[in-house]
């Protein structure tokens, strides 16, 4: 069964990730999810695997979560992943999934918890 990661070349943490699971001879799908943007059901999907709310998968320091006031509560979780879908540079990166598990890959060696 492949690996997926969803990566963003630019973070070195995700390059970081990504090198671990190079190392380690697996089977690698590498998504780069701020090009080819996640569907509803996959972002729903990996929250449950990561056994997250959709606000912990969220990068606060990200402008447009200032702009779009989204620490604000009273917001939903539909409401914050039609953002997250919407702004994929919102999503916190990397994921790594494999077989029924997720993982952030902060720090990058937390990858090796689900293989």
């Amino acid at each position: 069964m492949k690996v997926k990661i969803y990566h963003n070349p630019r973070c070195s943490k995700s390059r970081q990730t990504l090198e671990i699971l190079k190392n380690k001879n697996c089977d690698i799908e590498i998504i780069e999810y701020l090009k080819v943007p996640m569907a509803l059901k996959e972002l729903e999907d990996i929250l449950s695997k990561l056994n997250y709310e959709p606000r912990d998968l969220i990068r606060k320091g990200e402008d447009i979560y200032k702009t779009e006031n989204l620490a604000n509560t009273s917001l939903t979780s539909n409401i914050l992943m039609e953002k997250m879908i919407l702004n994929p540079i919102l999503i916190e990166r990397p994921i790594v999934v494999f077989n029924d598990k997720a993982v952030v890959g902060r720090p990058p060696e937390k990858v090796l918890e689900i293989l």
